[in-house]
């Protein structure tokens, strides 16, 4: 998906969503069925409707639904390499990364220059308010609004690493007092050296500095007609199909 909007960030052309993926967020947030021959079907059905999302870059890498460093990045690295992926191997990666992976100092402020700092293990700047399997990183978060939803997680405990995963399937993930949550059109997270990001579960190599950018309403999407998402004007020219 995320290659395939690339091309289309700006243009008349509409993209179709067909959840093939082991998350699919960006989809579950648009309200796009999880089974391909409903998700296809939304091309034939009269009452679908072409929405207009924001679409977000860090440091020029395109992302649809979210970005990550820290931990985040390191998770998608591996979870990169697997033969099978899916849920419970995500679990497993996660919990055996857990085990060894230490929280790095980051700095990150806002589009009002409004500066903090925190030893971050955790660092999302998302999109949607879906990570992914009805996790929620961002609740409240929409594609539709013109920002992006920063959250950044300490190091956490055993205990609180538990408590924190409770919440993210509860949708109280940002009510945590562990928990920053941030809105802004424009972030810049800061760290003490060039590392790891994820776009949409993709990993780059970047520099220490992550400049994260929304674009406002620059991608057009079919949607069902329960999305909550405001329909775009004019009417597509073309329909791209990606899963």
């Amino acid at each position: 998906m995320n290659e395939v909007a690339q091309a289309l960030v700006g243009a008349s052309a509409t993209l179709a969503l067909v959840p093939c993926g082991s998350g699919n967020g960006l989809a579950m947030h648009l309200g796009v069925p999880a089974q391909p021959r409903r998700a296809l079907a939304l091309l034939v059905d009269p009452s679908a409707r072409v929405v207009n999302i924001d679409t977000g870059t860090a440091n020029g890498h395109p992302f649809f639904n979210a970005m990550g460093v820290s931990f985040d990045a390191e998770i998608s690295r591996q979870f990169n390499r697997l033969a099978r992926r899916g849920m419970m191997a995500y679990l497993r990666t996660g919990l055996a990364a857990f085990a060894h992976y230490r929280g790095e100092p980051v700095a990150f402020c806002d589009a009002t220059g409004r500066r903090e700092t925190m030893n971050a293990f955790l660092v999302v700047v998302a999109n949607s308010d879906q990570y992914g399997n009805h996790a929620r990183m961002a609740p409240g978060a929409r594609v539709d609004d013109g920002l992006l939803d920063l959250v950044v997680v300490p190091t956490p405990g055993v205990a609180g690493a538990v408590a924190l995963m409770a919440r993210l399937f509860l949708g109280n993930f940002d009510r945590s007092a562990q928990v920053r949550h941030l809105r802004s059109a424009r972030f810049v997270i800061e760290r003490s050296a060039p590392g790891l990001i994820h776009t949409d579960g993709e990993t780059h190599e970047t520099g220490a500095t992550v400049e994260v950018v929304v674009r406002p309403c620059s991608l057009r999407l079919m949607v069902p007609a329960a999305c909550i998402v405001a329909a775009a004007s004019p009417p597509p020219l073309s329909t791209s199909l990606s899963g």
